[in-house]
């Protein structure tokens, strides 16, 4: 069994790949994903169930990524999962940093955060539901449109975020064809919010 250190010196690393970051905010820019393993928030429509179980995946010194990703012409890194924040992430930003490079997170929020970060997106989950110590803090909050409900769940969650948060709503990719006429619609009316979609899965690329 892992025994990951406190420090975040090591981490399960599930996969790590340069690409040009294909939703919210950032979309369309090139940048490293980290992708650790570890999740038990448990979206049954996750497109990486395969990140959920750490123990698959290969505990790596924080240095050896921070190497890697910094051999990229871009200087930006998402760190991403299962659930990044399940882990302490401070010294592995504060390496990064160090080398210049910038420092997004994509989180549900459930776990306490850490490490210092360029950009914070936010996406909250039904199965377990973010911190409300979180919510100030995004940059960017991404909700993920699978029925009907979620709406009403965005909604919700858009309240307690600082004002200059930028408001996403992101059709399952799965019930997409279903999903996107709503968030047009909803958009149109609440114009508040912006539509965010999956780019990389029409380009082909991770």
């Amino acid at each position: 069994m892992h025994q990951i250190p406190e420090d975040g010196t090591s981490l399960p690393l599930m996969e790590e790949f340069y690409t040009i970051q294909g939703e919210g905010f950032n979309t369309g820019k090139a940048a490293y994903f980290i992708r650790l393993g570890g999740c038990d928030v448990g979206c049954h429509w996750c497109d990486v169930k395969e990140s959920w179980d750490a123990e698959l995946h290969p505990l790596t010194p924080a240095d050896t990524i921070v190497d890697n990703a910094s051999k990229f012409p871009s200087k930006a890194v998402v760190v991403t999962g299962g659930e990044p924040l399940i882990y302490n992430l401070e010294y592995l930003t504060r390496q990064l940093q160090s080398k210049g490079i910038k420092t997004f997170i994509e989180t549900s929020g459930a776990y306490p955060l850490s490490g210092n970060w360029d950009w914070i997106c936010l996406s909250p989950k039904k199965f377990k539901a973010p911190r409300p110590d979180i919510l100030p803090l995004a940059h960017e909050l991404k909700v993920i449109v699978f029925n009907k409900s979620d709406f009403e769940w965005a909604e919700q969650h858009a309240k307690s975020v600082s004002a200059d948060c930028k408001l996403y709503l992101q059709p399952e990719w799965s019930k997409a064809k279903e999903m996107t006429p709503l968030i047009v619609e909803y958009v149109m009316n609440n114009p508040k919010w912006e539509i965010s979609l999956q780019t990389h899965k029409y380009l082909n690329i991770p």
